[in-house]
């Protein structure tokens, strides 16, 4: 088999490489050290893993592989917002960003290339739903950049909707934080959704992982103008499944909510914003709106900014404006695209 049609080991869970062992009869145990190498050694090939037999690693090498796929550009701001484009396995392309913040050093991944949730505020919306990324293409994003070891933190804000490719996020969390893969609190990660009801509640009941709720307007008519999903699942039955859960603990909740001067910044819908969560113990983020090619709506004045910020916080929602990142290279919240690129693909090949 060659190397472009193996399947890759990265992305497996422990119960996966158990159930590999077990088909080509392998000892069980060989599952935790095949884990080990893959996410705590990060090997790019299965060679390197030297406390199986030669005999072991062959039979490995055969129908899997434990290579990387390399990022293909990076974009830098004058900010130090890196911009990581990566081909997918199925000749599209995603981007992920990486943002060093003093003592933190955040990567914002993708779960999907393209989005079909259709918000018209956004870049990634506009190039529609390519298909869903795999574990190992979630995770690859992780490992294969230069700066992996020194990641703090890593949120699902990229391209795509999280709850819209369940499976394969709910694997790569896994493998995240799990003792026999990398390890890590899943206070470091937080998913950001724009509200897939149905899939919510499994993930919270699964995962201790923060929440970030992409709100951006509480009245539903208006909502639905801009993100069709209200249509199907709208915030009032989102934020009354999260009363349901406790948040008062180290696992948090907070609403995404991209201001755009005119449309979901009056009075009113400060009002509706503090009945809709009242209840729930959260913070809201709110978001410069960012610019994109022939869109209707405008960023409000940092004034403007201030005065909502402050207005939402004297009200007892805890509220802060999330500092823009990465805005020259296009790595801002709602920028992500690669529509042009993914319209340019001249037979590439993994």
């Amino acid at each position: 088999m060659s190397e472009t049609t193996k399947k890759s080991l990265y992305g497996m869970t422990l119960a996966e490489l158990q159930q590999l062992c077990d088909e080509i009869r392998l000892p069980r145990f060989t599952a935790k050290q095949i884990a080990r190498w893959l996410y705590v050694a990060r090997i790019t090939d299965i060679s390197q893993m030297t406390n199986l037999s030669l005999a072991a690693r062959e039979l490995l090498s055969q129908n899997y592989t434990a290579s990387h796929i390399e990022p293909i550009k990076v974009s830098t701001s004058v900010d130090g917002t890196k911009k990581y484009l990566f081909p997918t396995l199925q000749g599209q392309y995603i981007e992920s960003a990486y943002i060093p913040d003093g003592d933190r050093a955040t990567l914002c991944v993708s779960s999907q290339a393209g989005c079909r949730m259709g918000c018209k505020f956004c870049a990634t919306a506009r190039q529609g739903l390519q298909h869903s990324l795999s574990a190992a293409e979630i995770i690859n994003q992780i490992l294969s950049i230069p700066e992996s070891e020194k990641l703090t933190n890593l949120v699902f804000m990229g391209m795509g909707e999280p709850l819209d490719n369940m499976d394969n996020v709910l694997a790569a969390i896994e493998i995240i934080t799990s003792s026999w893969g990398m390890a890590w609190s899943p206070t470091r990660i937080t998913l950001s959704t724009a509200g897939v009801a149905p899939n919510l509640a499994r993930l919270l009941d699964s995962t201790k992982v923060h929440l970030a709720v992409s709100l951006h307007n509480p009245f539903h008519e208006e909502r639905a103008e801009i993100m069709p999903i209200e249509k199907a699942y709208p915030i009032k039955e989102v934020c009354d499944i999260l009363r349901r859960y406790d948040f008062t603990g180290q696992r948090r909740v907070s609403f995404e909510y991209i201001v755009m001067e005119g449309l979901n910044d009056s009075p009113a819908h400060i009002k509706e914003l503090c009945r809709l969560l009242n209840g729930i113990k959260c913070r809201m983020n709110l978001i410069r709106f960012h610019k994109i090619p022939d869109s209707p709506y405008f960023s409000p004045s940092n004034e403007r900014m201030i005065a909502f910020r402050d207005t939402l916080t004297a009200k007892g929602i805890q509220t802060t404006i999330r500092a823009s990142r990465g805005e020259d290279i296009q790595a801002a919240c709602g920028l992500l695209s690669t529509i042009e690129k993914n319209a340019n693909i001249k037979n590439i090949r993994h």
